[in-house]
């Protein structure tokens, strides 16, 4: 495996003077912290694997997400043509062969982890670019998130007006993810797609160009069984959704777009590995944790702002939203997750930040190291704009400048603040940020003896919708 460079987690912003905590707070906290890491590398690995006599408190038990990155790796490196890994990695590059576009059927945690997968390691305009300057890989879109009729339509007409010619470029293909089929967004949308696509390529072809997620069974399983799809990919059990973005569901896509998954999971991997063997004060996750959850505790902090501060990070922050809203989000508790992206929206939200309501921690997100050469703001002879004298001052000169600028500002107002760093904005620091960030919220929900799996109000919206679709109506 190769060597990971760590993701940094600094929470010095948060030991502050009235509104922040101390140092022995947190040293105090760390025998329930140790608890409860014990819990979940014992108990719950061990009442997983067995799946026997699970207490009712426990159950779901979703926690197949723990060590499904070593899982996947290994597998991949004892029999590559045979792995799971293999096999996606087969997917893709015959899909990259055969088309030019790629619709992402999915909701929640079937397409949000993908998006931010997309959007962290490809080109920001990726799919702007030639099929030449994208090495060959299929622009990729996704639908099934929503049931929005202009924005369905927009697609399907572009699909059908921008696919031409019998070569790769007039081609396009469907990954549609879903455990069950059931959901109605992505159901809907799936056979929206599936007809148009059809009649695009005949109904003998249709099985090439169709690629399910999913479960052994359900309404999508006998949807694939139908068409004859080639390859299926399975939604593994015990892994919810919010916590798939490293299985099937989140790699395929992710690999038809050429990202390095080996690297992401690897990255996954090194936190697993920090979370079972540091201790707090050097294990992001348990640091993580203890911070947030004691200024909730002692400070009615009660706003997680994840302020990322990279374009590239904003969907990873989404997908980190619903993350902690759908695991702790229980019995009148948990806290509301609110990502901001900035220098952006230093204009929009600040000034609530600054001096509204003292019910925030600041969790930023940096990157340390930028994937393209600094960019200078340069020296013109049209200094109307009195910028001459930072002409030598680049982009990420200036983002260096925001941050620290925006930190000191809360710091002067004793607003806590943690800096969360990345190496980059590459695969293994987002492996390592998805891994994090999912074993920090299972950590809390042991902590506060609220099961993080499972989510009974969402499932409450789409009784209803259901039936409210089929109650008949009065003419």
């Amino acid at each position: 495996m190769a060597k990971v460079k760590p993701l940094v987690f600094d929470y010095r912003g948060s030991l502050i003077p009235e509104n922040g905590i101390t140092p022995d707070q947190i040293q105090q906290l760390g025998a329930a912290l140790d608890s409860a890491r014990n819990e979940i590398l014992k108990t719950d690995v061990e009442l997983f694997a067995s799946q026997t006599n699970i207490p009712e408190e426990k159950q779901p038990l979703d926690a197949g997400f723990f060590e499904m990155p070593e899982r996947i790796l290994d597998e991949y490196q004892s029999n590559r043509p045979e792995s799971e890994l293999g096999r996606i990695l087969d997917t893709a590059t015959r899909l990259r062969e055969r088309v030019d576009k790629v619709v992402v059927l999915g909701i929640g945690g079937s397409y949000m982890g993908a998006r931010a997968l997309m959007e962290t390691c490809c080109q920001p305009y990726f799919n702007e670019l030639t099929r030449a300057e994208r090495g060959g890989r299929p622009r990729m879109y996704f639908e099934g998130n929503n049931v929005d009729n202009d924005w369905s339509q927009g697609l399907l007409e572009f699909l059908k007006n921008h696919s031409q010619g019998d070569g790769p470029e007039g081609k396009w293909a469907i990954v549609v993810i879903s455990k069950s089929g059931g959901t109605l967004e992505t159901a809907a949308a799936f056979r929206q797609f599936l007809a148009a696509l059809e009649s695009e390529v005949g109904t003998e072809n249709l099985p090439d160009y169709v690629v399910p997620v999913t479960g052994e069974s359900g309404k999508l399983a006998s949807l694939a069984d139908e068409i004859g799809c080639q390859d299926r990919f399975l939604v593994p059990d015990g892994v919810g959704g919010r916590f798939s973005v490293l299985s099937a569901v989140g790699l395929l896509p992710a690999a038809i777009l050429g990202i390095d998954i080996v690297a992401l999971l690897e990255g996954a991997a090194a936190m697993n590995s920090q979370f079972r063997t540091q201790p707090l004060g050097s294990n992001p996750v348990l640091d993580y944790v203890a911070v947030n959850h004691l200024l909730e505790k002692e400070q009615g902090v009660v706003t997680r702002v994840l302020s990322v501060w990279s374009k590239s990070l904003e969907s990873a922050g989404f997908w980190y939203d619903q993350l902690l809203a759908e695991s702790l989000g229980k019995f009148e508790r948990g806290a509301l997750p609110l990502t901001c992206l900035n220098s952006r929206d230093l204009h929009s939200r600040a000034q609530q930040h600054q001096e509204g309501a003292r019910d925030k921690v600041m969790n930023n997100v940096i990157v340390d190291h930028w994937r393209c050469d600094p960019l200078p703001i340069g020296s013109s002879e049209r200094n109307q704009d009195q910028l001459n004298e930072l002409s030598d001052k680049t982009l990420p000169d200036i983002m260096s400048a925001a941050i620290a600028g925006t930190n000191q500002a809360y710091l002067d107002d004793n607003r806590p603040t943690t800096n969360l760093h990345f190496p980059a904005a590459d695969e293994a620091s987002l492996g390592q940020f998805f891994q994090m960030m999912m074993l920090a919220t299972v950590l809390e929900g042991r902590l506060l003896e609220i099961n993080p799996y499972g989510q009974p109000g969402v499932e409450k919206y789409k009784v209803n919708m259901n039936r409210i679709l089929r109650e008949p109506v009065d003419k």
